[in-house]
């Protein structure tokens, strides 16, 4: 078990306290959940996607509709890696607190079905998520295993079986809605909860940012995980920064054995 420094662990202990404590206790997880598991985030210097590229210019529902082929050259190296991803120790963690019925449900901005993979069950997919295509023209929605596996591979362009038209990935582009359902039960379980907690997310992409906003108007506790400060570490009940894939775990074994 990793050593930490004396007010690192001070705070995982603390931290895991509000856990035990909480009823109704929600999580918010962000891209900094899945890089450990080799998904690149987005904001990151050098290694984050908008350090390469315009998100507008590449990850928008104006240049899907407008040029779909720009949309998939840029999404082919995040696809493959998403395709090959694997669940890490921040993943099991929160799955196995879902399990044991410390958290009630995991909303996430991310869309690479890893914290399904964990094994979790009550996600809430706020951008969308990589299961599932749909045809442009004819709506037919399709699970999308069978179309990433070629077009990670070999670049095939998805297609629809039954009209031949272009298929999109049911992920949230820039320009596009939230999906209405995620976003109202989101809201609801935020409203809900007596505990949120941050997991991997800067807190930076609205209107996912407020979300915390509105657990805490309700008398919510607010714990923060994350690499970077978050303009709601001023508001959290404790704050840890560092990697999650660390972080997590230790506060899960302080949940179960660390009682005095």
């Amino acid at each position: 078990m990793k050593s930490w420094p004396t007010s690192i662990q001070d705070a995982i202990e603390f931290t895991a306290e509000l856990l035990r404590k909480a009823q109704r206790a929600v999580v918010l997880t962000g891209a900094g959940l899945s890089t450990p598991s080799g998904i690149p985030d987005f904001r990151s210097e050098g290694t984050g996607l908008w350090s390469h590229d315009e998100p507008l210019e590449v990850a928008s529902l104006n240049t899907f509709r407008t040029d779909p082929g720009k949309f998939y050259a840029w999404f082919r190296p995040l696809a493959s890696q998403i395709f090959d991803a694997l669940p890490n120790q921040a993943h099991l963690a929160l799955a196995k607190l879902e399990r044991e019925g410390h958290i009630r449900s995991i909303i996430t901005q991310n869309i690479d079905l890893l914290h399904q993979k964990a094994g979790s069950k009550n996600v809430i997919e706020i951008h969308g998520s990589l299961a599932t295509f749909s045809c442009t023209q004819c709506f037919r929605q399709v699970e999308a295993r069978p179309y990433l596996k070629p077009f990670a591979e070999k670049g095939e362009t998805p297609r629809c079986s039954s009209c031949g038209a272009i298929l999109k990935p049911d992920v949230i582009l820039f320009g596009e809605q939230l999906p209405q359902k995620a976003w109202f039960d989101a809201q609801r379980a935020c409203r809900a909860c007596d505990l949120m907690m941050i997991a991997g997310s800067s807190l930076e992409v609205l209107p996912v940012a407020g979300l915390p906003i509105q657990a805490i108007d309700h008398g919510a506790h607010l714990i923060i995980l994350n690499n970077s400060p978050t303009y709601l570490d001023v508001r959290a009940d404790s704050v840890l920064q560092g990697d999650v894939a660390d972080m997590l775990p230790a506060i899960v074994e302080q949940v179960f054995y660390g009682r005095n």
